[in-house]
């Protein structure tokens, strides 16, 4: 490990996805005296870059060829807008591809490296962020920061620097292990600024019941739609694809996008509910007409052309409807039920330490988002998860890293001018 220099121009708290792109568009840029910036990247883990390794199983899905708003969670739609379009996917795949990595893009949109290697992608942000002239401090955890008139004093576990700016990039709590364990929350709490509530898991399975009949299905996907809905039936979110069924709840893209907004909204209104739908586009009057139409025949051959056979007899065995012969007509409403609209009876979700990101931190109200600095503390700025913005599954998470790092990279350069300009004239 490199030693911990007594000061610098720019201090990086985190060295993950966004902590090491904010680094390398800081390196990148002239200090105001025509000298490199010094910029410091202080990480806690042992693995630097954990994270980023286990993205896409070990793939890195490193964004998705269409990104909007829409695909994001957390603060308003204009605000993160306005961050994505200094930054786009395009731009992603530029960046990248001058780092002697090329992406393919796959059917479901998402983005990888060629090589189908995670490493791949931290190889080329390390070796960016070396040629930025950037220091590389781990593991060294960042337990105080202070600001003391234009500067901060933080007291690492390697010791205390002194740094004219800061930007936070600690992540939020999700997978703990990599170093991402809450602690940059509290970080921005002692330098004024406030988190949203509840912060919780989000990309994360959830649980049923022990011994839900669901459960039995262990190690079955399939394409539904699960929708949460509030109590007078209006759908608040709905997403269609795949659905993992697992020995303790559910799974799957589906599930891992809705998780954040059944948490979020549960927490605020415990009659909100989620279903889920076997056979995605197809209404309750639609089946219900379908099933009429195999009277004599059973339900079952109607089913299996849509459903795996294990599928569609524990449906008919839920619903209490005969496989064979003449359907009756509680049976077939019961079945219909179950077909567009399981009652899904969650108990909880994985926790931190499977989700793929957080929902909740730092709201977006709180910093401009034309330099990612604190509108609370001057000199103090923000990218990635830390903040209250969250993606749905698809490599959008890394390209929030990746749009509001450069954003606060680039942020630090034009606070260090105007500093540079204030302490030039007399009269401020």
């Amino acid at each position: 490990m490199p030693a911990l220099p007594a000061a610098c121009d720019v201090l990086i708290i985190g060295g993950g996805a966004a902590g090491l792109f904010a680094a390398t568009w800081a390196g990148r840029a002239t200090h105001p005296d025509g000298q490199p910036s010094s910029i410091v990247v202080v990480d806690g883990a042992k693995k630097l870059g954990a994270k980023i390794l286990v993205a896409g199983g070990g793939r890195c899905n490193v964004t998705h060829w269409r990104v909007s708003e829409a695909d994001f969670a957390g603060s308003t739609p204009p605000a993160i807008r306005k961050v994505l379009r200094r930054f786009t996917a395009d731009d992603t795949v530029a960046f990248f591809r001058a780092a002697g990595v090329e992406c393919k893009r796959e059917e479901t949109g998402k983005l990888f490296p060629v090589t189908d290697s995670a490493r791949t992608i931290l190889d080329a942000l390390l070796q960016e962020a070396e040629a930025a002239g950037v220091v590389l401090v781990h593991p060294a955890r960042v337990e105080m920061v202070n600001r003391i008139n234009d500067f901060f004093q933080a007291t690492t576990s390697a010791g205390p620097i002194t740094a004219r700016r800061v930007i936070l990039c600690t992540g939020g709590k999700s997978l703990p292990k990599s170093g991402s364990d809450g602690g940059g929350y509290a970080l921005a709490q002692s330098l004024g600024h406030s988190l949203t509530a509840p912060i919780v898991p989000a990309l994360v399975p959830l649980l049923l019941p022990t011994g839900h009949w669901i459960t039995t299905l262990s190690g079955l996907t399939l394409p539904t739609e699960v929708s949460l809905l509030a109590a007078s039936g209006r759908r608040l979110a709905s997403f269609t694809g795949s659905t993992l069924c697992t020995h303790v709840g559910l799974s799957g893209p589906t599930i891992l996008d809705i998780s954040r907004h059944w948490l979020i909204t549960k927490a605020a209104d415990p009659t909100v509910r989620l279903t889920l739908n076997w056979l995605p586009g197809r209404s309750a009057e639609e089946v219900d007409r379908l099933l009429v139409a195999t009277q004599g025949r059973g339900p079952l051959p109607f089913l299996r052309e849509h459903l795996p056979d294990r599928l569609a007899k524990l449906l008919c065995e839920q619903a209490g409807a005969p496989t064979a012969g003449d359907l009756p007509r509680e049976p077939r409403k019961k079945l219909v039920q179950l077909l567009v609209a399981t009652a899904l009876e969650i108990t909880g979700d994985r926790g931190f330490t499977a989700a793929e990101a957080t929902a909740g931190g730092v709201p977006l109200s709180e910093v401009k988002l034309d330099t990612m600095e604190s509108r609370i503390c001057p000199g103090l700025f923000f990218a990635g998860e830390v903040l209250d913005v969250d993606g749905r599954i698809g490599g959008f998470n890394f390209q929030w890293a990746w749009s509001s790092g450069f954003i606060a990279g680039h942020g630090v350069t034009a606070r260090s001018s105007s500093l540079e300009r204030q302490s030039d004239n007399p009269n401020g």
